[in-house]
């Protein structure tokens, strides 16, 4: 028997061939479709507006457990004040940033539910205005009972933010006092987070939509206060800002992002120009703000 043959030898169903094009012309448009649309997009968003074109689709939402839920329902107030269809895609990006980070404790400290959820929260909090999320130079959450020794500069922190380890660090502690005084503006959570992202971000190879929403009104918001002397002048008098905000450009927009999460409406009085900017910047239309 001779086992080798041309496909000439074979019938090809003339049917089969017509599906085959088609499916290859569907495949050829939809990424030519795709692509044009995210370069329209990208137009938009740096040009136009600071608002993507959707922020939420997902093929297969994630799920909590009953005990995650309740943390997230009691311990969270941002989540609390969600609509109802909001609570549900938050729910799925805390549970798959939970799924994708290594959370590890230190000094015997025990991961548990509340860390996960109550970290992972925050998180999706900062970044819940946008559709990409998820921060690719972040992949470990190290968390400490207290403050803890760094090695980056030979002195205890209650937290920071390790680009070279793509990891983030909490003494535990520090880190629920941020939330159990709610309007002093100092959440060492959103302070840390607010580091990755802007690490994250500020990378000229990064030109995701997110990127470009925060980076554009990060840039204005940083010409207008230099523009302004006066304006800047205010706001250090105020004592609104804490004064390490003013030690350099991260710490001044991760100490301002703590204040306008935590106190929105008293920036927005005393403050309207720059509230406005941390707005668009995280593209937050939510209740509260």
């Amino acid at each position: 028997m001779n086992l080798f043959y041309t496909f000439q030898d074979e019938k090809i169903d003339p049917l089969l061939i017509q599906v085959m094009i088609v499916l290859l012309i569907a495949f050829i448009l939809i990424v030519v479709l795709r692509h044009s649309l995210n370069f329209i997009e990208i137009f938009w968003v740096e040009y136009i507006s600071s608002k993507p074109f959707y922020r939420h689709f997902y093929l297969r939402q994630q799920r909590l457990n009953n005990d995650q839920l309740f943390i997230l329902k009691t311990q969270f107030s941002f989540y609390d004040k969600l609509k109802r269809k909001e609570k549900k895609y938050f729910e799925h990006r805390v549970a798959n940033f939970i799924k994708t980070h290594e959370f590890t404790g230190k000094s015997d400290e025990l991961i548990d539910d509340q860390k996960e959820i109550l970290i992972s929260a925050t998180a999706i909090m900062l970044t819940f205005g946008y559709r990409d999320y998820q921060l690719n130079i972040l992949r470990r959450i190290l968390v400490y009972p207290s403050t803890f020794y760094s090695n980056i500069n030979k002195s205890y922190h209650k937290g920071e933010f390790n680009p070279s380890y793509r990891a983030i660090v909490f003494s535990w502690e520090d880190f629920l006092q941020g939330y159990e005084i709610d309007n002093d503006n100092f959440n060492l959570g959103i302070h840390e987070f607010v580091h990755a992202m802007h690490f994250e971000f500020i990378s000229p190879n990064n030109r995701s939509i997110s990127a470009i929403i925060f980076m554009r009104n990060y840039n204005k918001l940083k010409t207008f206060l230099k523009v302004n002397k006066p304006y800047k002048n205010n706001l250090i008098k105020s004592k609104y800002l804490r004064n390490y905000a003013f030690t350099n450009n991260f710490e001044f927009i991760a100490v301002l992002i703590e204040s306008f999460i935590e106190t929105p409406l008293e920036l927005k009085s005393q403050f309207p120009e720059m509230y406005d900017y941390v707005r668009k910047m995280l593209n937050f239309n939510f209740s509260g703000y």
